[in-house]
């Protein structure tokens, strides 16, 4: 897949490609990622992406034709290498919330054109002409659209074969279906006491037919007490058995029990 990603700092994400785990995907060219600057699309000796909003305001506004020139030799540069036509998405907070099954979506696809968005936005013009989907991180505002880009690009990487090192790992995360789209439970490693705290003995057991439930009651407890809506969406969805069910009912009544 290829991920084409307009930005006015490129020099943003060498660091990011070449670092962690993830960096095996972009090496291998299972995630290839290209960076386009828009200044190289803009007139003058400036090379000028932004100017002042109409109406007044505070800021600046990225102009949309530099992000059109820019986006036009992506996708036929794109065409010519024998890829399709790409998916245009901006980083934006009036974007749907970028989620697990988002990002399974995207990581079985051929790819996207990733905006990133700097100064107070881009010209609604380019937007209503040009972006298919919007996302966004969350309810909060950031500087620009690159650490969102790197973000999805993480997520997306790590869900390619032969990225992590073990290979079902990424089916133990949080919100993965495998999970029934719950949090994952507590984590432990050595020393089994720690500043006065031990490793939960049932780990240390031996049990893993007891382990695996204590595990599966972790992530119940964990995805009560902090979303809610994701066991009622297990629920919904047939995902909870009479044993789950009934740990749910203890654990209403006594919310200290998990401890």
């Amino acid at each position: 897949m290829r991920f084409d990603v307009i930005t006015l700092f490129p020099e943003l994400f060498a660091p990011f490609l070449g670092s962690g785990v993830t960096r095996r995907a972009y090496e291998s060219g299972q995630v290839e990622v290209k960076f386009w600057n828009p200044r190289d699309f803009a007139e003058g000796n400036y090379r000028r992406v932004d100017d002042r909003p109409f109406g007044g305001g505070p800021g600046m506004v990225m102009m949309a034709e530099p992000l059109a020139l820019c986006l036009d030799s992506i996708q036929a540069e794109r065409v010519a290498g024998g890829h399709a036509k790409a998916p245009v998405v901006l980083f934006s907070p009036i974007g749907q919330p970028l989620n697990h099954g988002g990002v399974e979506r995207w990581s079985a696809s051929a790819g996207a054109v990733l905006v990133c968005g700097r100064y107070e936005g881009l010209d609604q013009r380019f937007i209503n002409a040009y972006v298919d989907q919007q996302i966004s991180l969350g309810d909060f505002v950031l500087s620009g659209g690159e650490i969102a880009a790197m973000a999805l690009l993480d997520a997306v990487a790590r869900l390619q074969p032969g990225v992590l090192n073990d290979e079902g790992s990424h089916q133990l995360d949080s919100f993965n279906p495998a999970l029934d789209g719950l949090l994952d439970c507590p984590h432990y490693t050595r020393p089994e006491a720690w500043r006065g705290e031990s490793v939960p003995g049932i780990l240390l057991s031996g049990n893993h037919a007891h382990i695996e439930r204590w595990r599966r009651e972790q992530r119940l407890a964990l995805t009560q007490r902090h979303r809610p809506e994701l066991v009622q969406k297990a629920r919904e969805a047939g995902h909870l058995s009479v044993s789950d069910e009934a740990f749910l009912d203890d654990l209403i009544e006594d919310p200290e029990q998990d401890a």
